[in-house]
Formats: structure tokens, C-alpha cells, sequence
């Protein structure tokens, strides 16, 4: 995919700083539930307050949906940053239930594999005016693949407090270190996104506005993903890692092992997806990769053995995620240039209200001792999803869509 100088710099720079984030994201996912248990918190707390994150990230994103198109998006865009920075270190400094959950509710920190945050609508807006058709599927698919290869080195990370420990450092103090980390990433990444242009392309040549001609598409959209988000709230990673947490006693160190070869097989599975999807189509990926992934979780949640679960999982995490980039081009395809930032910010809100509601469920199913049922669930939904929306969508041209 060749771009033009200008517009691919900026790319570029959205591209590292996605990958920042990701890394961030990846080790704050399974270290948040170690954290709070550490803090002496249970398991229904670590649902609630990772609810707590998912439904702020969900109102601020409806927020900026609604009022986003009046404020320049790289003046948003830094202004996520200095929010990503202030949540890491008053994350690293507080120790009580209400204050934690009050700044998971008002910050950035992200308890799931894929990005929930208020930099997702506004990344996809401004990456979206630097492609068109297969070439803008392809750098989707490049965002979403240096999102999942960092995360997974992030996941890679969590092993340090183990390891640290054994040379004498308190084990609270070294997760508090690693939230501080996270703060501070946010402060690069806001020196980032100052070398941004003003203006994205896209602002130039068409200004953004309100849902207009794509409204009813986008509502339809909305309402599927929301119900395919909803089930993903039950295993976001940071349940999952509380879940292998409290089936199998595993450590730290093992679990970011897990998540890190989890992540990598994502990763591969982005860039495999625009390349399918030239084969079968956007919808058809998105849909015939799902399912065996969903299945896998399914069997997974009810494996006898570590060895046979963690086997299952990864092969969910090679398949689960190639709707991602496929997704994204998709949304951005079907509407118009004017009105991309207002779709995947209602777009977004839906599945961040809806995944929102789930994990504080999870949280009180492990509690009562039901440790499958959020997994068997999890998947059962998303195969319901996944026959929706090809029902719903499978007569549109998806020939015409890609040279959108």
C-alpha cells in the first residue's frame, strides 16, 4: 500500500501511537485483577470497576459523537492523551474501592484485548481520509496488527512483578510502578500527537457532521455489535486472566506467557484478514472466522486440563479478531466521507454501553462459583451475533463497497 508522503506521515504517526497504547493496554489488561486482589479487593469488585471503565469509555465516546464534529480532532486527540497520563498515575496512587472506580469510570485504562478507549473513533476518523477501498482495509488491518502485536509484548511485560520480587521489591509497589509507566506513556503519547496536521485530510475536503444519508445503516450496525459486544464483555482479558486466575492458581509470569502468544496469533490473524477478505468478502470474514473461534471458547470453558484450555484459547485468539480490521473498513465504506466520525463514534458508544454491562455479571458469576458460565455464554451470544449480521447484511455488494 503506497500513500502519499504527507498522509502517510500522518498515518505513521497514528500507527505509533496506537502501538504505545497497546503495549500499555496489554500489560494494564491482566495486571489490573492482580492488582486489585492484591489491594484486597474480590472478584465482584474487579467486574464492577471493570465495568466502571467500559461505561465511561462508552458516554465519553457518545459525547464526542455528538458535540466531536465542533472541536478539531487532533485538539481531542491530545486532550486523550493528557487523560490516558493523569489515569495511570492516580491508578498508581490510590488504594480504596469508590476512588478506584471513580477514576476507571473517568480515565482510559482498557480491561479488554481490542481498544474501547475515546482515541478509537477519532484514530479511525482521521486513518480513514488517508485510504480509500482495499487500500484503506489494508491500513485498518495494519492499525488493528500493531495494536495486537504490542499488546501482546505489553502482555509479555506482566511478568515482572514476579520476577522483581525475588530481589527483595514489595509486589504492590512494583504493580504501582507499572500503572506510573502507564501514565507516563500517556504523556508521550501526547507529544506524539502534537506533530499531528490541524486539519486531516478528510476536514478539508469535507467537513464532519452529524449521521445524515448512513443513519439507518449505522443504527442496524449499532444494534448488532452491541449485542456481539455485550458477550465479549464477559471474557474481556482482564476477566479471562482473573478466570485462569481462579481455576487453575496460575501466576503472573504464566499468564502474561499466555497472553503474549495469544496476542502474537492475533496479530498474524490481522494481517491474514484484508487478504481474505479479497477472497470471500468483508462480511463473509467477518462472520466464518467467528464462529470457530466462538466455538473453541465454548470448549474451552468446559476443558478438564490447563494444557487442553489454554490450547482451545489459542485457537480462538488466531480466529476472533480478523472481524476487527474487516469491521472497521466496513463501517468506514458504507457511509460518507462527512460522516465517518459520527459512525464510528455510534458505532462505538453501542458496544462500549453493552460490554459495559456484562463484566460486573461475570464478576458475580465467578464469585458464586460458576467459573464456565461466563465463557460458555460468551460464546453462545456472539454465534447469535454472527447469524444476525450476516442474515441482515449478506445481499449488500460488497464489490462496490471496497472501491468506497
Amino acid at each position: 500500500m503506497i500513500l502519499p508522503a504527507g498522509i502517510a506521515a500522518e498515518a505513521r504517526l497514528l500507527l505509533i501511537g496506537r502501538a504505545l497504547r497497546a503495549f500499555c493496554d496489554g500489560f494494564v489488561a491482566i495486571l489490573l485483577p492482580a492488582y486489585l486482589l492484591t489491594l484486597g479487593m474480590g472478584t465482584w469488585e474487579v467486574g464492577i470497576i471493570s465495568t466502571a471503565t467500559l461505561l465511561g469509555s462508552a458516554l465519553l465516546t457518545l459525547a464526542l459523537g455528538h458535540w466531536g464534529h465542533h472541536f478539531n480532532q487532533r485538539r481531542l486527540l491530545l486532550s486523550a492523551a493528557w487523560l490516558m497520563c493523569a489515569t495511570g498515575l492516580l491508578l498508581a496512587g490510590l488504594s480504596h474501592f469508590w476512588p478506584l472506580l471513580l477514576v476507571a469510570f473517568v480515565g482510559t485504562i482498557n480491561p479488554s484485548s481490542g481498544d474501547v478507549s475515546v482515541f478509537l473513533p477519532l484514530e479511525h476518523a482521521r486513518l480513514s481520509a488517508t485510504a480509500q477501498g482495499d487500500a484503506r482495509t489494508t491500513l485498518f488491518s495494519r492499525y488493528t496488527f500493531v495494536g495486537a502485536v504490542c499488546a501482546a509484548l505489553g502482555a509479555l511485560a506482566t511478568g515482572l512483578p514476579d520476577l522483581l520480587t525475588g530481589f527483595g521489591l514489595g509486589r504492590l509497589s512494583i504493580l504501582r510502578a507499572m500503572f506510573i509507566a502507564y501514565g507516563l506513556v500517556g504523556a508521550v503519547v501526547f507529544l506524539l500527537y502534537r506533530r499531528l496536521p490541524v486539519s486531516a485530510r478528510h476536514e478539508e475536503t469535507s467537513k464532519p457532521t452529524h449521521l445524515g444519508p448512513s443513519k439507518q445503516t449505522v443504527i442496524k450496525l449499532a444494534a448488532l455489535f452491541s449485542l456481539d459486544a455485550f458477550a465479549g464483555g464477559l471474557v474481556l482479558n482482564t476477566l479471562l486472566a482473573l478466570w485462569l486466575f481462579e481455576r487453575f492458581d496460575l501466576s503472573l509470569a504464566a499468564a502474561g506467557a499466555f497472553f503474549f502468544w495469544a496476542g502474537l496469533l492475533t496479530a498474524v490473524s490481522q494481517l491474514a484478514a484484508p487478504v481474505v477478505a479479497r477472497r470471500i468478502g468483508l462480511l463473509n470474514t467477518m462472520v466464518f472466522t467467528h464462529i470457530p473461534a466462538n466455538l473453541a471458547l465454548i470448549a474451552g470453558a468446559l476443558a478438564p486440563t490447563l494444557e487442553l484450555v489454554l490450547a482451545l484459547l489459542l485457537i480462538r485468539a488466531l480466529l476472533s479478531q480478523m472481524d476487527v480490521p474487516t469491521r472497521a473498513a466496513f463501517v468506514m465504506a458504507v457511509v460518507t466521507p462527512s460522516e465517518r466520525a459520527a459512525a464510528a463514534s455510534f458505532t462505538a458508544v453501542p458496544r462500549s454501553l453493552a460490554a459495559a454491562a456484562s463484566p460486573a455479571l461475570a464478576g458475580a458469576l465467578f464469585a458464586a462459583g460458576w467459573l464456565a458460565t461466563p465463557l460458555v455464554a460468551c460464546g453462545v451470544l456472539k454465534i447469535a451475533y454472527d447469524v444476525a449480521i450476516w442474515r441482515a447484511f449478506r445481499r449488500i455488494s460488497l464489490g462496490n463497497i471496497s472501491r468506497v
